[in-house]
């Protein structure tokens, strides 16, 4: 397959303006790899569209307890997937179909790891001094483990986790950049079904996150100049990774009604900073890679043995004792156990989960049930398992569901048709570029804010008015959504240098259209695409020729091309 053009060309228009209406499906002549020129069913628009309607609240569910764990049908499975890991695939909805969502989540809870990303790096040479001050390598692992490894439960939760704890490769300021940013995505897979305690005290130790929240080496103050310790780690490890700006109800509420109770004043941050003095790198030695995966050790000298005070606790000695101290009260918070979960819930199901939901879960947080405080095993169960997730209710609930982010998009893709690179290129790179590529690439936020706020709406629209939130669409705009389309016309019918599709099993529906756009609507929408969106996409199947040279294999990249281009594929339900 091979095509120059683009589907789309971007054009330059003024925000708000009128887009270009789209022509409809042309006749594909036997010359063209896979026309594809997406009629009416295209595209989830920056205004906020898509198949999420007219918002409406949130909707509440009053049980309890709400656990599903009836047998699921191929559909029910396939949207399971689509939540617990980075792509459905026909084995994996055999898989759940077989076991059901409780024993699949248990069973890849079990599943070790095949490689770290650090020993990735290292068994495929990039430990050389040609890469001491460069990124090589970085893009190739992480896009290999999201699309190959099996692990899938874990490689989303680990995903999850660093939308939240985010650290992004090209801000940290330190050489072997590539095996820094390896040493901290490991800390989250490593962690993602152990405890959120234990995450808190590799993330504060870790040299990557030291760089780039600019820790490393923070000095105590210096009565003489003035200078005060640097406060950027101890605010947002309070703000975005673990409490919030306000106190909230366990249900994931703001307390204080119109007038918010804050979490925590400046004190506590100034007061929290004093702890984080002093941590630094085991070792000067720079000439291999070796030191950014050993924990940051305490250097005396810079560090702050006075007293410190923050969110009612005062401790005094320094060194690590009193890191430890300082974790564990923020662990021990009431803010912890929703903050975390909400965010959890939207980054796997759905973008504004219902109080009930958010405090079922958060509940899970608290107490596992054996008395133990943030076991995330029983919170991604918890959440994965929930009447919110698994129930029937949230495919036609307006305000339920989330706009399915881009990287998604392609490793949902790429497992559904099983990409993979025999070189161990994976050629896919840096995706960052909305206008050329997704807009996203794991890895490399360039703010510890991440690529989108977990309470962005967009303004103006049908979602601010209905007083819900749509993350997602922080980098959703005309541009992305022309850059995204063209990226993905040229992966599916090119791939990228060896990193390419195998399209050997779904062409062998290729002559049967009905049989062909439902098994790709199954494995890439979870049969959740609306009839006239099917009826449109079977129409410009059957403009080419099954008996065709190339018809087997353009009509397959229709299908495909169309189905991630429909808003109900967008949208994760």
């Amino acid at each position: 397959m091979h095509d120059d053009n683009p589907i789309i060309t971007a054009e330059h228009r003024a925000p708000g303006s009128t887009p270009p209406v789209l022509p409809a499906v042309p006749t594909v002549t036997t010359a063209a790899p896979f026309a594809v020129l997406t009629p009416a069913i295209l595209l989830a628009a920056c205004g906020g569209g898509g198949s999420n309607g007219t918002a409406s609240a949130a909707p509440t569910v009053s049980a309890p307890v709400a656990i599903v764990r009836t047998a699921p049908t191929p559909a029910q499975a396939s949207r399971f997937l689509g939540q617990a890991t980075m792509g459905a695939t026909k084995a994996q909805i055999a898989d759940v179909v077989d076991k059901g969502y409780e024993a699949w989540i248990t069973a890849q809870m079990a599943l070790p790891r095949a490689t770290t990303h650090w020993d990735w790096l290292v068994t495929n040479g990039y430990n050389v001094a040609a890469n001491i001050n460069n990124t090589a390598g970085f893009d190739a692992s992480v896009w290999r483990q999201l699309i190959v490894e099996p692990d899938q439960l874990r490689q989303r939760v680990g995903m999850a986790l660093l939308d939240l704890l985010v650290v992004g490769i090209d801000g940290v300021n330190l050489n072997w950049k590539q095996f820094a940013a390896a040493a901290y995505l490991d800390i989250l897979l490593d962690r993602a079904f152990g405890n959120y305690r234990d995450i808190l005290d590799a993330i504060t130790t870790n040299a990557a996150m030291g760089s780039f929240l600019t820790f490393l080496g923070n000095r105590k103050a210096n009565t003489r100049t003035g200078a005060v310790p640097d406060e950027n780690y101890a605010r947002e490890l309070m703000q975005l990774f673990t409490l919030g700006l306000y106190q909230l109800n366990m249900d994931g509420s703001v307390k204080g009604g119109a007038t918010p109770l804050e979490t925590y004043k400046p004190e506590d941050v100034a007061g929290l900073a004093r702890v984080f003095t002093g941590l630094s790198l085991a070792t000067a030695d720079s000439t291999t890679p070796d030191r950014y995966r050993q924990p940051l050790v305490m250097n005396a000298t810079l560090n702050e043995t006075g007293s410190a005070s923050f969110l009612g606790t005062t401790v005094s000695g320094g060194g690590m004792a009193a890191v430890k101290t300082a974790l564990d009260t923020i662990f021990a918070h009431p803010n912890l156990p929703p903050f975390v979960s909400k965010q959890l819930i939207q980054r796997l199901v759905t973008s504004n989960p219902s109080p009930a939901y958010v405090a079922r879960v958060a509940t899970k947080f608290a107490d596992n049930g054996s008395g133990v405080r943030g076991d995330l095993k029983a919170v991604v169960t918890a959440i994965l398992l929930d009447t919110e997730a698994r129930g029937d209710a949230a495919l036609t609930a307006a305000a339920a569901g989330k706009l399915r982010e881009p990287v998604m998009r392609l490793t949902g893709w790429a497992r559904a048709f099983a990409v993979n690179s025999p070189s161990n290129a994976w050629g896919f790179g840096d995706t960052s570029n909305q206008s050329t590529r997704l807009g996203q690439s794991m890895g490399r936020s360039q703010t510890v804010f991440n690529f989108f706020r977990p309470g962005y709406s967009p303004p103006a629209s049908a979602i601010a008015a209905g007083g819900l939130v749509a993350p997602e669409f922080q980098i959703t705009n005309e541009q992305s959504v022309v850059g995204y389309i063209n990226y993905m016309y040229g992966l599916v019918a090119n791939g990228t240098g060896d990193t390419k599709a195998d399209y050997s099993d779904i062409l062998q529906k290729a002559a049967d259209t009905n049989a062909l756009v439902d098994e790709v609507a199954l494995l890439l929408a979870a049969g959740q695409l609306s009839a006239a969106t099917i009826a449109q996409i079977r129409s410009a199947v059957d403009t080419v020729s099954a008996t065709a040279s190339g018809g087997p294999t353009n009509r397959v990249g229709i299908a495909i091309m169309l189905t991630l281009a429909a808003p109900e594929y967008l949208t994760v339900k």
